[in-house]
């Protein structure tokens, strides 16, 4: 007796001709519509509604999209970055004054010239706080060198800008990795430095999904000297870690004599401000090799499968 189903074409597989036909778009893409959407001349003035939601820049700019725009500055770097593979990073935090040493250097060198006393000293100090450029770009190659052939490679990402930011970019570029710049649009231009991979440098208008972006795939936060903005980068992040909102990670601090004079974080235990095992939410760190030492204690970098979270944590 025939078998019923030896006759069926129910199993039949599509002729390759067809193929395409099974996973052929149904409707025209965004793009294509936007680019097929030319209005006629007596709709084409800037009074006119008949533009494209989506391509009407004036509509997307107004007070009412607000929450559409903080949406699409959360989704566009989240998107790119998986595109990229990318889910591990370390973010380096510090002031954008701080020069190069070769570039501080040759400050002094000119203060001496002129003879000018003022000009001498303020240049003296830029020499000094120039080891912390160096660091953070020696730091910077290290991380990308190290955990490149990790299970999750790491990735620096930085503020875009110049000074430690630079430097952080700078060192990664430096032994052929990419790197990340969130740069933000401030009154007065910044422009992002050259050492970012273009297509992992994002520019955003609101600062507090920038620094989302900073802390989502961050394992580790790492501060150099800085003003205003590092301190607000820093006392959230610790914040959110002390409250139990965000994951504990290293946060580790490069150079304790400008912290210790900056902030009395003792001060802040002695009358009740915060706990005594708060302090254990920092490290000091002088140097480079000091702090990737304290991340491979912290993460068991005791291999190229290594990767973050693949030892318990250790303060």
């Amino acid at each position: 007796m025939t078998d019923p189903k030896s006759d069926s074409k129910s199993d039949a597989k599509p002729d390759a001709r067809h193929l395409g036909a099974l996973t052929a778009r149904n409707f025209p893409t965004a793009e294509q519509d936007a680019q097929a959407a030319q209005p006629p001349s007596l709709y084409d003035g800037p009074e006119s509604a008949y533009r494209l939601a989506f391509t009407d820049t004036e509509f997307l700019l107004r007070d009412e999209l607000r929450p559409v725009r903080m949406q699409l500055e959360l989704l566009k770097p989240e998107l790119i970055q998986r595109e990229q593979g990318i889910e591990s990073t370390i973010v380096i935090f510090g002031s954008a004054r701080i020069l190069p040493r070769d570039e501080a250097q040759a400050r002094v060198e000119a203060a001496r010239g002129a003879d000018d006393a003022d000009a001498l000293r303020r240049a003296e100090a830029a020499l000094a706080m120039s080891a912390y450029y160096e660091a953070a770009r020696e730091f910077a190659a290290i991380v990308t060198e190290r955990s490149r052939a990790h299970d999750t490679p790491i990735y620096v990402v930085t503020g875009g800008g110049p000074g430690i930011m630079e430097a952080g970019n700078r060192g990664a570029h430096e032994v052929g990795g990419k790197s990340i710049g969130l740069n933000i649009v401030l009154p007065h231009e910044q422009q992002p430095n050259p050492y970012i991979t273009p297509e992992l440098c994002f520019q955003f208008h609101y600062f507090a999904l920038r620094k989302m972006h900073f802390v989502m795939r961050s394992i580790a936060l790492v501060c150099f000297p800085g003003g205003f903005g590092t301190l607000d980068e820093l006392f959230e992040t610790m914040t959110l870690i002390q409250t139990g909102k965000s994951r504990r990670r290293p946060i580790l601090l490069f150079g304790r004599a400008f912290w210790e004079k900056l902030v009395n974080f003792q001060h802040l235990v002695d009358t009740g401000m915060i706990s005594p095992g708060d302090l254990g939410l920092f490290h000091f760190v002088e140097t480079a090799e000091e702090a990737w030492g304290v991340l491979a204690a912290h993460y068991g970098f005791n291999g190229a499968g290594a990767q973050p979270g693949s030892q318990p944590a250790t303060t």
